[in-house]
């Protein structure tokens, strides 16, 4: 008996599917490009360092040929995702919004978590920094957003010396003396609520992270673009794709 033509065309689109998305620790980070215009070199400059405080490290989503990270069951804790071999990657995009220049920095995560306990494939959290304008030799911070979830946020617009990387305490509570750092990059933490909620980010304020390459929207290939509007992550929404994008910044406002 021959194959109907639909169960052709469907076992087409499984194969499609299945060979878009890879296991979660084979995905390649892409290399961070060299910055060349105002935004890509503002966006390297405020880029952030991610500390892990709980739950999963952060993973490549995508590869340079567009095949997808197939994420982890929301099973066992932490358990292979505690860190990536192959690196991790940071993604970026920037735009005007209301006057602002808002430069979004997010990160994925094979697993997601609720309450402590994983709870399904795939995450993404964000980090918003508003400047006042990237082609200026100094642009100053103006405030900055948190994902709180997957379409909340926190703001904050006033902006202290230990949100920065590289800020340190120094000494005993008589003798103390204070380290400064950077002035521009600012070092956000990955948490989980212990009694209630989903992971979130808040500054670290003692702990450094670390930096992961930057991959700039503009910078992306046509078929890493397309992979991050097409794949759908179990539904949980790319916050920086061309469907989202300007959603989740109206979200992010702190003004």
């Amino acid at each position: 008996m021959k194959p109907s033509f639909i169960s052709v065309v469907l076992a087409s689109v499984v194969s499609i599917s299945n060979a878009a998305s890879i296991d979660h620790n084979k995905v390649q980070p892409i290399p961070q490009p060299e910055a060349v215009t105002n935004s890509e070199k503002a966006a390297v400059k405020f880029k952030p360092q991610l500390y892990i405080e709980t739950g999963c490290a952060s993973y490549p989503a995508v590869n340079a040929g567009g095949e997808t990270s197939g994420g982890l069951k929301g099973t066992n804790g932490d358990d292979a995702c505690k860190v990536s071999l192959l690196a991790s990657q940071v993604y970026g995009r920037a735009t005007w919004y209301q006057g602002v220049w808002a430069i979004m920095y997010a990160w994925y995560f094979p697993k997601r978590f609720w309450n402590m306990n994983p709870s399904n494939r795939h995450d993404w959290a964000n980090f918003v920094v508003w400047i006042d304008n990237p082609a200026v030799d100094n642009p100053k911070i103006l405030g900055v957003s948190f994902s709180k979830s997957e379409k909340k946020y926190d703001t904050q617009t006033q902006i202290y010396e230990d949100a920065f990387v590289g800020y340190r305490v120094l000494g005993t509570r008589s003798n103390r003396s204070y380290q400064y750092g950077s002035n521009s990059s600012m070092r956000v933490q990955h948490s989980i609520w212990a009694t209630f909620g989903p992971a979130f980010l808040e500054f670290s304020l003692y702990t450094d992270g670390d930096y992961q390459d930057l991959i700039m929207w503009e910078q992306m290939t046509d078929e890493v673009r397309a992979a991050l509007v097409d794949s759908n992550f179990d539904d949980f929404e790319v916050p920086f794709n061309e469907d989202n994008f300007n959603a989740h910044l109206e979200k992010a406002w702190p003004f």
